[in-house]
């Protein structure tokens, strides 16, 4: 069976985002990319900072409320129709719960072929990417480094640290079907 789903996992300021357009670059026919931001960045602003929405610490702390959820869960099964319709899709996504995350997508795209990969990053080097970036609260890349990765089980891992997100991503197009 064909890879249908490639999804990746890591912290803020990782890469995931650079790799998903070289990766929609390297790999045979077209790919939606389809991330975490794409669906908080669609939310009304009113969920944007509230306690029942997505909120962002001070720390970079990142807390999710019950309204969040309820949206995440059309998210994922709108992102896994998507998929079942015939549409490649690339994942851009922080689990923020680390196992439980995957679980949640596990299940919604259950009989699908799908690529999981782990983006990592030392957490000084995201750090400075999210502070040279500006549109991050301080803090987030460090805290999430190694939060985002715990319990996760992965076909593939790849690191930013010193690749370059074209390196990864053509690492990846290589364990695609």
């Amino acid at each position: 069976m064909k890879t249908q789903v490639i999804v990746l996992n890591g912290g803020s300021s990782s890469g995931k985002s650079g790799i998903a357009r070289c990766l929609q670059t390297v790999l045979p026919y077209p790919w939606l990319a389809l991330g975490t931001d794409t669906m908080v960045d669609a939310m009304p602003a009113s969920l944007q900072a509230s306690e029942s929405g997505i909120a962002f610490g001070p720390d970079g702390g990142v807390s999710v409320g019950p309204r969040f959820r309820e949206l995440e869960d059309a998210w994922t099964e709108g992102v896994a129709a998507m998929a079942r319709a015939g549409a490649r899709i690339i994942i851009d996504e922080v689990f923020l719960s680390g196992a439980a995350g995957q679980r949640r997508w596990s299940e919604r795209l259950g009989g699908l072929e799908v690529l999981w990969v782990g983006v990592r990053c030392e957490p000084e080097v995201a750090a400075g990417r999210e502070t040279a970036r500006g549109d991050r609260v301080a803090g987030m890349a460090a805290s999430q480094a190694e939060l985002v990765h715990r319990g996760v089980a992965y076909d593939l891992e790849v690191d930013t640290t010193r690749t370059e997100a074209m390196a990864c991503a053509r690492t990846i197009a290589g364990h695609v079907r």
